[in-house]
């Protein structure tokens, strides 16, 4: 797929235009807003310290956040209600860096776009991260030799360099790159999202690319990575009418390409689900009972000092809450296809 199509750049256009920037920055914790910075494109973040925003009820839905209610309803109140700070983390960071590399990549004229004009764009990439976030300091502060840092590094060369093997660049020119889109269900939750990449073929079939930076899952686990692309996929849909002919995770950790040729069923599935989801959510912003659901995961949460299964207690929930009634749907839960 290598032809452009103004189609799906004219639909997300649009989309951006109704969006609220202050929700926007609900999925500023992502690769795709946080590439976009480094990559050198213009931020509130880069112009200005975020300033707090008074709490307000959820109106919208990305993959990560759906994701974080799936995991722990209590998780997603402490990220999207209370907005509680999380430390930056080295994977994710590593993560957003190849992101803005890959990004910046296709400026250049396709036969340009080599392993090591890529590996050349790592320093300045990391340059401009670190300016459009500086709390980023934090992860080296303990680094005064800067070991770690070359080493942290090289690992984010090694990533770019490795999708050589599973991509061409000099056959593909993106229609979009680092792409936010967005569409309202009706009764439902806005859908907004960063998609990587988007191809779009002589005959306008599409195709959505998801760079992950991490090795690919066994395929118990794979349907997590799945939902995401479905997701942009349902949003697409939505937007301009059309199916994405391939859905595509580039794996960089492990060096493996995964494809999904999704169907319209398949999409209709995942919005009645998303429907459920955001009846959970409402109930429970309504309610203000955010249950904590104890996983493997948990080790890793930034918020064990404020989640009850540590013996913490979150903060007061800023939002009017009103009685419970029995029968709601249970949290978490995203009910019957």
């Amino acid at each position: 797929m290598t032809a452009t199509s103004p189609s799906v750049t004219e639909a997300a256009t649009a989309a951006t235009s109704t969006g609220e920037a202050a929700e926007a920055t609900e999925n500023s914790e992502t690769a795709g807003s946080a590439a976009a910075a480094a990559a050198g494109a213009p931020t509130d973040a880069a112009a200005a310290p975020p300033v707090p925003r008074p709490a307000a009820a959820p109106t919208s839905l990305s993959p990560s956040r759906a994701g974080d209610f799936m995991q722990c309803p209590l998780l997603y109140r402490f990220r999207v209600i209370d907005r509680l700070p999380e430390k930056p983390s080295e994977a994710a960071t590593r993560g957003t860096l190849v992101h803005a590399v890959l990004e910046r990549l296709f400026d250049a004229p396709a036969g340009e776009r080599t392993a090591p004009r890529a590996r050349a764009l790592v320093p300045g990439q990391w340059d401009r991260l670190r300016e459009s976030r500086p709390e980023l300091a934090e992860l080296f502060a303990d680094d005064p030799d800067g070991q770690r840092l070359a080493r942290w590094l090289g690992e984010a060369e090694r990533l770019v360099e490795r999708w050589f093997t599973l991509e061409d660049p000099t056959r593909l020119e993106p229609a979009e790159r680092e792409l936010f889109v967005e569409a309202e269900l009706e009764s439902g939750p806005r859908l907004r999202g960063i998609i990587d990449r988007v191809d779009v073929a002589p005959t306008g079939e599409v195709r959505i690319v998801d760079y992950k930076t991490g090795k690919a899952p066994r395929p118990e686990y794979a349907e997590g990575a799945l939902f995401q692309m479905k997701f942009y996929a349902l949003v697409v849909w939505r937007l301009k009418g059309v199916v994405p002919r391939r859905l595509q995770l580039v794996y960089l950790g492990s060096g493996e390409v995964r494809t999904y040729d999704p169907v319209l069923a398949d999409l209709e599935r995942v919005e009645r689900r998303l429907r459920a989801l955001w009846d959970a959510i409402c109930e429970a912003t309504e309610s203000g009972e955010w249950r904590p659901r104890p996983t493997k995961l948990c080790g890793w949460c930034d918020h064990q000092a404020h989640c009850p299964e540590f013996g913490g207690t979150p903060p007061p929930y800023p939002l009017p809450v009103r009685a419970r009634e029995s029968g709601g749907v249970p949290q978490g839960r995203m009910g019957a296809d």
